[in-house]
C-alpha cells in the first residue's frame, strides 16, 4: 500500500470519541453459557466518557502503537487468514468509526497480522521466538536462554522495552515466503470487517496481541489496495483470564516460552478498550470450540499514523 503523506488536518483532541465496544456484546453462535473476558479491575475502563446526541456512549481516540518489525504489506484481501494453522478458532469482529463524529468509515482497508499458537510469525519463521522450545533464532540482542518449565500466570524477568519480537524496533525484512495469519479487508457501509483466524500464542517479552492498521483514501486495483494513507496503527490485547484458559489447550499447552502478562506488557497502555483491549466471548469450559473477539476502533481519517515513528 503506497502512502500519500500530505499535511494532516489537526482536530480538537477533546472532540475525539470512540463508541465503547462493550456496549453491545457480540456472542459467539451456539456457545450456550459463556465467558466474557475483560481485564482486571482498573484496566477495562476507557475513562473520559461522553454521551453523544444520539444517545451512544463514546470514548477517546483508540491508542496508536508501534508497527513492530514483522509487518508485510502483502495486500492479501481475504476473510479467512488461518491457512490451516492449528489453534483455537477466533472470529475477530472489528468496527471502524471516525473519532470526531462517531460515524462509521466505509471502504477503509483494515490489516491484521499476528503470530501462531506457538509464537511464530509468517514471513519471519527463522527470527520468531516461539515454538515448543522457544523456536527459531532470536534477533540480535534478544535473550538466548529458554525456560523449560510450563507457562504459568506469573512471568519471570523484566520484558524488554518494546521487545524485539513484534512490539517495537525497526522493520525487518522477511526471511521466508509464508503469509499465514495475515490479511486485509475493506469495511462495509457500517464500518465492519470480520476475520477468521486462530487465538494467538505468546513469545518472549510480549503479552498476547494482534497487530492492526487502518488505511483510508485509497482504492482497490488488480495489485491490491493502493494509494491513500495509514490513519491508524495499533494492537489488540487479550484479558489474562482468557490467555490462561488458552494455555490449557493444545498446542498452546506445549509451549515452554516464558509468558508476559498483560499488566507487564510494555506496549499496552492500561486504558482498556481505548488501548485495544478486546471483548471476548466463549463457552465456559469449551474455549477450544472457538472464541469471538470484538472492538470498535476510533480513528482520525485526516491524520497519518503509520507506527514507524513511535
Amino acid at each position: 500500500m503506497t502512502e500519500n503523506q500530505g499535511p494532516a488536518h489537526k482536530k480538537d483532541l477533546t472532540r475525539r470519541r470512540v463508541i465503547l465496544a462493550g456496549g453491545a456484546a457480540i456472542a459467539a453462535a451456539g456457545i450456550g453459557a459463556g465467558v466474557v473476558a475483560t481485564a482486571s479491575a482498573g484496566e477495562e475502563k476507557s475513562g473520559n466518557s461522553k454521551t453523544s446526541g444520539e444517545g451512544e456512549e463514546c470514548y477517546r481516540l483508540t491508542s496508536e502503537t508501534t508497527e513492530g518489525p514483522y509487518y508485510i504489506d502483502a495486500d492479501k484481501i481475504r476473510k479467512d487468514i488461518t491457512e490451516d494453522k492449528e489453534g483455537i478458532p477466533l472470529t475477530l469482529r472489528l468496527k471502524v468509526i471516525d473519532s470526531d463524529t462517531c460515524k462509521p468509515l466505509k471502504q477503509a482497508a483494515v490489516d491484521i497480522w499476528h503470530c501462531d499458537a506457538l509464537g511464530i510469525y509468517s514471513g519471519y519463521e527463522s527470527m520468531s521466538q516461539g515454538g515448543p522450545g522457544g523456536g527459531g533464532t532470536p534477533p540480535s540482542g534478544a535473550p538466548t536462554d529458554v525456560p523449560t518449565d510450563a507457562p504459568t500466570g506469573t512471568p519471570t524477568g523484566t520484558p524488554p522495552s518494546g521487545g524485539p519480537g513484534g512490539g517495537g524496533g525497526g522493520h525487518s525484512e522477511p526471511t521466508d515466503d509464508e503469509r499465514y495469519l495475515r490479511g486485509t479487508q475493506l469495511t462495509d457501509k457500517h464500518g465492519y470487517v470480520e476475520f477468521t483466524t486462530v487465538f494467538p500464542g505468546w513469545y518472549q517479552g510480549r503479552a498476547v496481541h494482534i497487530h492492526t492498521k487502518v488505511h483510508v483514501g485509497g482504492k482497490m486495483t488488480d495489485a491490491g489496495y493502493e494509494g491513500g494513507h495509514t490513519c491508524h496503527t495499533g494492537q489488540f490485547f487479550f484479558a489474562e483470564s482468557a490467555v490462561l484458559d488458552s494455555a490449557r489447550i493444545e498446542p498452546y499447552s506445549t509451549s515452554t516460552t516464558t509468558r508476559t502478562t498483560l499488566t507487564e506488557d510494555t506496549i499496552y497502555d492500561r486504558s482498556g478498550v481505548t488501548g485495544g483491549l478486546l471483548k471476548l466471548n466463549y463457552g465456559k469450559g469449551r474455549m477450544a470450540r472457538g472464541v469471538t473477539g470484538s472492538i470498535t476502533m476510533g480513528v482520525d481519517p485526516d491524520e497519518t499514523n503509520d507506527g514507524t515513528g513511535l
